[in-house]
């Protein structure tokens, strides 16, 4: 073979080659794009499902409970207006701090401005001792040429470093402008955001106001110790029949990636620090039903954060539990947070481990703002302080 074939040959190998690359990076983009469209498709078909059973059991409740039915709907006004507070409230720190960075900025802008002023000040006065030409001194100077070419060169310099100031100051000078305007405009912003948080607390307020007034009518309607156990042991059917619906859904839509739940046991953090005022295990009402969670009391509005990484699966009022939030975290094991006072996520939702996924409330008819917490396997409750490293409140 000779030199012109061993060419043609290897330029035939690096084409086949090439060729093959670019199959190979289409069929991966096109898997990549296949897989992006499965995702979606089930996160759609999961949110389906799951707003089709929390409208199965909103209705229910109405059916079945004209006072819960009113709760609800106090209850979720004005998780509603705390919501908007909490996003109004995330905007104002976010433009709280883009002010004070410009104020910082302007700070520093201003002190360069004051330095660059002071060269230039400096070299217009050396300029000035000098004479007003010093181009024409030196060119009629009697100094010899090599002299007289090197004052020419230092003369250049001078020049230059002068031109260079001039345009340093002109620049410091025009974005001291823009940040001042930018830092007008940012205070007014604040100063809007001001005066709207005002208006959402003053909402937020009213809201709560009229829950009170539903929660003071329904504990006159519970007069004795007996139609607090049959509320509970109600309460803790419908959560029971919700966990096995939400089960059996979820299983259809299996988790992937992450380490498995089950071999986190004692690994876990609580979702918010507080006081035990509810214990697993110990009776509840003084009767024969018992906590199978625990109620962890903390102040209104405190951030409650996942355990573990999971899915929405349920984000709702229930009766007994008021807004509740449901994660599934894969094979068959499940997160519940109840009493909230806003839940900021929505079914179908990922989130990660110690996200923020609701805010502590008194929903649900709780006398003091606190979080209900509970783990479940299979749909079984289990001991939450078998999965969590601390004891509450540490």
């Amino acid at each position: 073979m000779d030199d012109v074939e061993r060419v043609a040959a290897r330029r035939a190998r690096l084409a086949l080659s090439f060729g093959l690359a670019v199959v190979a990076a289409l069929g991966a983009a096109l898997c990549f794009a296949q897989s992006v469209r499965e995702r979606d498709a089930q996160l759609q078909a999961v949110r389906k499902e799951i707003k089709a059973l929390e409208s199965r059991v909103a209705s229910q409740t109405s059916q079945r409970d004209e006072s819960a039915r009113a709760l609800r709907a106090a209850e979720l006004d004005a998780a509603g207006e705390a919501r908007k507070l909490a996003d109004l409230r995330g905007r104002l720190a976010a433009q709280q701090a883009e002010r004070r960075a410009l104020g910082e900025r302007t700070t520093r802008a201003t002190r360069r401005l004051a330095g660059e002023r002071a060269m230039l000040a400096s070299q217009v006065r050396t300029s000035y001792m000098n004479g007003q030409a010093e181009l024409f001194k030196l060119v009629l100077s009697q100094e010899s040429p090599a002299s007289l070419g090197r004052m020419l060169v230092y003369f250049d310099y001078f020049n230059r470093a002068r031109s260079a100031r001039i345009g340093a100051v002109s620049a410091e000078v025009a974005e001291l402008s823009d940040l001042g305007s930018r830092l007008d405009r940012a205070t007014s912003e604040l100063a809007s955001l001001e005066a709207a948080e005002s208006s959402q607390v003053a909402s937020l307020e009213h809201a709560r106001d009229e829950r009170r007034a539903v929660v003071a009518k329904l504990d006159a309607g519970i007069a004795d110790s007996n139609e607090k156990i049959n509320k509970a042991r109600a309460d803790e059917k419908r959560l029971s029949d919700l966990v096995a619906e939400l089960t059996q859904l979820m299983a259809g839509f299996p988790l992937d990636g992450g380490q498995p739940f089950g071999g986190l046991k004692g690994k876990l953090a609580w979702p918010v620090a507080g006081r035990l005022a509810g214990e697993y295990g110990q009776p509840r009402e003084g009767g024969t039903v018992r906590w199978t969670g625990v109620l962890i009391e903390a102040s209104q509005g405190t951030p409650v954060r996942a355990i573990y990484r999971g899915r929405v699966a349920f984000a709702d009022w229930l009766p007994g539990l008021g807004l509740l939030l449901v994660l599934d975290h894969g094979d068959g094991y499940m997160s519940l947070y109840g009493h909230n006072q806003s839940l900021l996520k929505e079914a179908g939702d990922w989130v990660s481990p110690g996200e923020t996924i609701a805010q502590v409330g008194d929903t649900g008819g709780q006398p003091r703002p606190g979080l209900y917490f509970e783990i479940r396997a299979k749909g079984e409750p289990v001991n939450p302080h078998d999965w969590i490293k601390k004891p509450v409140g540490r």
